[in-house]
């Protein structure tokens, strides 16, 4: 018996072709099956505190990021001009060294490196109010809105606050500070400093009478923010003068009491300068949340009243008393409705009802459903005549009154 080769065409082994779907029935969409990702659970850190982090970090870089660009522009500025700024910032030195006296380089391009760096030092400080500017605008969010106004003013504040301290280490500390060294020199000792050393002593010094110079607008941002108050302020004076002093003895150059007096000088006079700050916005304050309280109160007063609770039920509110004039005034139409029909029933001559073809009375329908029916056959002659009473609303009920005979 031969094996015969299975044909191409046995369904056996060709692969069964997809059965299409039925005309109006639509596939199954994988995606839709697909349950959606678990979403960050209400307090998470992923959910809450990184998105605002983030933010915060991108918009730290974008005013960085603008910050170096008013650099440069001011470095490219200042570059034309920076031989001429390395005579003013040299000035000071010179005047106190003897005839003749001189800088020295000790390397090739020490003397142009140096230029450099005063160049960048220099656009650094004409840029200065836009660089105070954008880190404000980054603080602004933690601010009033009616703080949030005087951001210009304080960002200029802040820039004339550093230039003037550097200008008062520039013409008032550089000659005391740089003629103590000066003197220290003898007939075998000849001063030759470098001109890198001494640009390095020069900004630093620069740097750190405008940093303390900005002591009153730190105060006014601590306050602005609710972290200090002028009572606490005035409360720690004695150990805001001491910490002075002792910040004045690392800062300046000369071991000497005279230099260290024209550096904590100036903190102690900013720090009361920075209580007065302190004063006035905590002023401003205190009247914001007065307004704030006054206008609460007016719209919790002009709201929609409740209306007053029985003591007996403190759920339930007052019944409304009824009025007494309506009540006096009811009292007379009750007692005269029996006069009215006492006087009708003893001035009218009874007239006999009509009769019904089926033996009752016409006027025994407008009565009420408590009252006797007289039996079948019977007339309303036959009912006794000397009951008023019973006369007397059936009259009122007619609403035509009682009929003359």
């Amino acid at each position: 018996m031969t094996d015969t080769p299975m044909s191409q065409d046995d369904p056996k082994e060709q692969p069964q072709a997809a059965t299409p779907a039925p005309v109006g029935e639509t596939l199954p969409d994988a995606a839709a099956e697909t349950p959606p990702p678990p979403s960050p659970a209400v307090g998470s850190a992923s959910g809450m505190k990184e998105a605002p982090l983030l933010e915060h970090l991108v918009e730290l870089r974008q005013r960085l990021v603008r910050c170096l660009i008013a650099v440069g522009v001011g470095f490219a500025a200042s570059y034309a001009f920076a031989e001429r700024l390395l005579d003013i910032l040299l000035k000071p030195l010179i005047d106190v060294m003897p005839a003749g006296s001189k800088l020295i380089a000790t390397s090739l391009p020490e003397t142009f490196f140096t230029v450099m760096k005063l160049a960048m030092v220099a656009g650094a400080f004409v840029a200065s109010p836009y660089i105070f500017y954008q880190l404000w605008q980054f603080v602004a969010p933690g601010l009033y809105k009616e703080e949030r106004k005087i951001i210009m003013p304080v960002a200029f504040a802040t820039a004339v606050c550093f230039v003037g301290g550097a200008l008062f280490g520039y013409f008032i500390v550089f000659p005391f500070g740089f003629k103590f060294f000066v003197d220290y020199a003898s007939d075998y000792i000849t001063v030759m400093p470098t001109i890198s050393a001494y640009f390095s002593l020069a900004v630093t010094l620069l740097f750190a009478f405008g940093l303390i110079f900005e002591l009153p607008v730190f105060i006014f941002f601590l306050t602005s923010l609710g972290m200090v108050s002028t009572k606490t302020l005035r409360k720690f004076r004695r150990w805001a003068i001491l910490l002075s002093f002792i910040v004045a003895a690392v800062l300046t150059p000369t071991p000497d009491a005279i230099n260290q007096l024209l550096m904590a000088g100036p903190m102690v006079v900013l720090y009361e300068v920075g209580i007065w700050v302190s004063w006035f916005v905590d002023k401003q304050r205190l009247e914001e949340k007065a307004r704030r309280k006054a206008e609460q109160e007016a719209a919790a007063d002009g709201g929609p009243k409740e209306p007053p609770r029985s003591p007996d039920t403190p759920g339930a509110p007052e019944a409304p008393e009824a009025p007494e004039t309506t009540a006096t005034a009811a009292a007379p139409d009750q007692a005269a409705q029996p006069t009215a029909s006492a006087q009708a029933g003893e001035g009218a001559i009874p007239q006999p009802a009509a009769t019904s073809p089926t033996g009752t009375d016409e006027a025994g329908k407008t009565d009420t459903a408590d009252a006797p029916r007289p039996a079948e056959g019977q007339t309303e002659s036959a009912a006794p005549q000397d009951d008023k009473t019973e006369a007397a609303p059936a009259a009122k009920d007619d609403g035509q009154g009682p009929k003359a005979g």
